[in-house]
């Protein structure tokens, strides 16, 4: 479903809740203490700024009494075959952030991968897959790249574990080509990296990935994300820990100078390797 076609559905579904909302009766307010989510998400949900998770959508229609139509419809606009069902609503908000932090301790983040890169990474995972699934799937991950190249892309400030320098996904020309692409967006100062050194020894949240994302009209969201699993998160209380985790990441890495001189000193040794066999 192209980007258009989904957001006027999404503002379908924003439009309905609406509608049923008033026909019950129920304040913006009201209808959030009783799914537990602020006034403020509701009101961001009609509007179709923000995507609700699956588990209010049921609410929603126990609330409302409307037969399952909101969790219909939510599985039917969520359901891009692109995405793991884990992560597609992670991927929508991605397009709105004005700022996206994020933690890698094993690979390179989604964002900053080559298509050379993904491939490798889908094929380890996929190794029976059909070639059109694989392109498919670097086709998508290259997609949501695009929004690190638009006029209005999003502050992008990513911490990664030095692992994920040292992780030959798809052979030394691979990671070459994938470390200088890096080295070239932080040159350029379309983001800022930092690398976690192995010195650093034990970090929390110790092997998931972390996604800070924030918004200009909305409350911040953290996405954690684990082996076939993910976790979108909006408490406030939780994205305060969340944050409060990346502020340490932070603190221990090393500084953006330093760490791009690794990067940098990683992708010769790559090119070296490769250019020997």
């Amino acid at each position: 479903m192209a980007n258009a076609s989904r957001q006027a559905a999404w503002e379908f579904w924003g439009a309905e809740l609406k509608r049923r909302r008033e026909e019950a009766h129920l304040t913006q307010e009201a209808l959030g203490r009783l799914v537990f989510v602020s006034g403020g998400y509701i009101s961001q949900f009609e509007q179709a700024f923000r995507k609700p998770q699956l588990d209010v959508a049921v609410r929603i229609d126990g609330v409302l009494q409307t037969d399952g139509f909101f969790e219909r419809t939510w599985r039917q606009l969520i359901d891009d075959q692109r995405y793991a069902d884990y992560f597609a609503a992670a991927a929508d908000l991605e397009g709105l952030a004005n700022k996206i932090c994020e933690f890698e301790p094993m690979i390179v983040p989604g964002l900053l991968q080559t298509a050379a890169y993904t491939r490798a990474f889908m094929l380890a995972g996929n190794p029976f897959a059909a070639e059109e699934y694989i392109e498919d799937k670097v086709r998508a991950r290259l997609d949501r790249a695009v929004v690190l190249k638009d006029a209005t892309r999003p502050v992008y400030w990513a911490v990664l574990h030095e692992a994920v320098l040292r992780v030959p996904v798809g052979g030394p020309a691979v990671m070459a080509e994938e470390l200088e692409r890096i080295a070239q967006l932080a040159r350029e100062r379309k983001i800022l990296l930092q690398v976690l050194p192995f010195a650093a020894g034990a970090y929390p949240v110790m092997g998931k990935s972390l996604r800070l994302m924030e918004f200009d009209d909305a409350p911040p969201t953290a996405y954690t994300e684990g082996a076939y699993s993910g976790n979108l998160l909006d408490d406030p209380a939780v994205v305060k820990r969340a944050q409060e985790a990346y502020d340490l990441f932070r603190a221990a890495a090393l500084s953006p100078e330093a760490s791009l001189t690794l990067i940098e000193s990683a992708a010769e040794d790559y090119r070296r390797c490769a250019s020997s066999t």
